[in-house]
């Protein structure tokens, strides 16, 4: 059948034409819109400008034919084959694509957007400045293919081969990545802002300059991968691989990298404001200065050598830890989460929940921070639901003015900054507090609760793991006899314990000189500081 015949009868009403052979044939510009072309041979054919919309090239053979400019949106092309197939602007919006083969296939500036190209082959396709917005690539081969400024925004890449793929530019914002193997991948200058790419392969991936901001890269593999410049702020790095990844200068502001392995990563000039440094590996790492400015404008430059340089990434979490003498019942759970509710609208410092660990005969809450500025806040609000309390605070505030009793002198100026953040901190909490109406810090439910009025043992640890016994009530531990059946005299008689004590002047001081500030404003002067771990 030629190409006047099929021509003809498409417009007497025909429509299926599977199955012919038309290798070959000229339909340029013709209208097919809605054909059941299934399983026809339109090898070498120019279709270009032809309206192919709607139809039913499923299976059909389209290998180095010419469609440039052709509307086959809303196509059937499962399985078709258009290996070496020129698509330069072809309109392929919302067609189904699945399982089709597009080797080497020129699809320079198509428009693929929402079109369905699951486990579709497209290595070594030509797909510059191509649109795949909301496009579903799940599972498919786009390995060495050209994406250069390619647009993915939304697209689903979940699984995909994109091995040695070039997507210099390529916007991939709010894409799914997840799985997907991008081994030496070119992805630098890449917008890749929101993109889901954890546990995808990106070893050896040129990431030059992208844009990794809020991506979650949570067990991602990055190991030998060039960051340099990328911008990683509020990335989600948890348990991510950096071995020997090169992150010189780049962005990691409120990154959240806990559990991630930067062995033999280099970090020199990196962007590290308000980053954990907790559950680190960093054997081997390489990092000659860091820029902890909260705007990046290295006003606040910290160098970084030999042992500081280990100390630096090798904090542990900050944490106020309270045992309570009795085990948490529902009612207890239910009074102390209420109280700790109302405590954090008052004062954000504990605004993040507890972990709690139930005992036979004792309950641990222990609250992770940060900020070695917030133990003493913390300490004192997290204590506040208990009986305990009054005393406690009163050690606290002993403890201060103890520190404050000696010498700011025999203290190094690495010291000095945390301490008096410390005390700050404190003080304005405890106006705060004074301010407030009794209920809204302790609600009047925890009066019958025996649990808030058990003995309590406060421990702060601060970030170079080092801990203070804060309080620790003379009782504690010994509320157990008074229910046990020892005899008449441990019945009736009360337990005669001493007063609690402040800990030693020695032991306070060196929790302090352990603490581990390492962000030291350069003021107006903007004057490079050492760590004070290096002269």
């Amino acid at each position: 059948m030629d190409v006047r015949e099929i021509l003809k009868q498409y417009a007497a009403g025909e429509r299926d034409f599977s199955g012919l052979n038309l290798a070959e044939v000229n339909l340029s510009a013709a209208n097919l819109s809605g054909a059941n072309l299934s399983e026809v041979n339109l090898s070498v054919a120019n279709l270009s400008g032809a309206n192919l919309s709607g139809a039913n090239l499923s299976q059909a053979k389209l290998n180095v034919a010419r469609l440039s400019g052709a509307n086959v949106s809303k196509a059937n092309l499962i399985q078709a084959s258009l290996n070496v197939t020129n698509l330069i602007r072809t309109d392929l919006r919302r067609a189904n694509l699945t399982q089709a083969a597009l080797i080497r296939a020129e699809l320079i500036r198509a428009e693929l957007s929402g079109a369905m190209l699951k486990e579709a082959n497209l290595s070594g396709a030509d797909l510059r400045e191509a649109a795949l917005r909301q496009a579903i690539l799940s599972r498919a081969t786009l390995s060495e293919a050209n994406l250069r400024g390619a647009f993915l925004t939304a697209s689903v890449l979940e699984g995909a081969n994109l091995n040695k793929a070039d997507l210099n530019r390529a916007d991939l914002s709010d894409s799914n990545l997840r799985e997907a193997d991008l081994r030496q991948a070119n992805l630098s200058f890449a917008n890749l802002s929101g993109a889901d790419l954890s546990r995808a392969n990106l070893r050896w991936a040129d990431l030059r300059g992208a844009d990794l901001r809020w991506a979650n890269l949570s067990d991602a593999k990055l190991s030998g991968a060039n960051l340099m410049g990328a911008d990683l702020s509020n990335a989600n790095l948890h348990n991510a691989s950096l071995v020997h990844a090169d992150l010189t200068q780049a962005c990691l502001m409120k990154v959240d990298w806990i559990g991630a392995d930067l062995s033999g990563a280099i970090l020199t000039g990196a962007k590290l404001h308000a980053v954990s440094r907790f559950g680190l590996k960093t054997t081997g790492i390489n990092c000659e200065w860091v820029d902890l400015s909260p705007e990046g404008d290295r006003s606040e430059i910290f160098y970084l050598s030999g042992e500081g340089l280990q100390k630096f990434f090798n904090a542990t979490q900050p944490i106020v830890q309270i045992t309570v003498d009795a085990p948490l019942d529902l009612n207890a759970n239910f009074a102390l989460a209420s109280s700790y509710y109302q405590i954090s609208h008052i004062y954000p410092a504990i605004s993040k929940a507890p972990s709690i660990e139930v005992g036979a005969r004792k309950t641990t809450i222990t609250f992770s921070i940060d900020n070695n500025a917030d133990l003493f806040t913390l300490a004192y609000l997290a204590i506040l639901p208990f009986k305990d309390a009054k005393t406690a605070h009163q050690n606290i505030l002993a403890i201060v003015n103890m520190v404050q009793s000696q010498e700011l002198d025999t203290l190094g100026n690495q010291q000095q900054t945390p301490m008096r953040e410390l005390i700050t901190n404190l003080y304005q909490a405890i106006d705060t507090i004074n301010s407030t109406e009794p209920l809204k810090l302790a609600p009047s439910l925890i009066e019958s609760v025996n649990f808030f009025q058990a003995s309590t043992h406060t421990l702060i640890t601060n970030s170079s793991d080092q801990s203070l016994n804060i309080y620790y009530h003379p009782a504690f531990g010994k509320s157990w006899m008074n229910q046990s059946n020892l005899g008449d005299r441990s019945k009736n008689a009360s337990l005669q314990t001493p007063e609690a004590t402040l800990p030693p002047v020695s032991e306070v001081m060196k929790f302090i000189t352990g603490l581990d500030y390492v962000k030291q404003s350069l003021g107006q002067s903007n004057t490079s500081k050492h760590a004070g771990f290096t002269e």
